[in-house]
């Protein structure tokens, strides 16, 4: 729902970056020159982001008991 922090496999900081790769993939930029650009060389942290759904609006909608 939410990007991690971290990578859960390398423990490199990730979330802040999250934003920025959003933008520029809506913008119609390939994803692969996102990651680049980045910084983000290793696989898991690349695999983290692309396999990501954002669903947090979705699940919000409901309520919390």
């Amino acid at each position: 729902m939410i990007i991690p922090i971290r990578c859960m496999s390398c423990s490199k900081p990730v979330a802040h970056l999250w934003e920025s790769f959003k933008e520029e993939v809506e913008k119609g930029k390939k994803s692969k020159e996102v990651l680049d650009k980045l910084g983000l060389d290793r696989y898991c942290c690349r695999a983290l982001f692309l396999g990501h759904v954002d669903l947090l609006e979705e699940v919000s909608k409901f309520k919390k008991f």
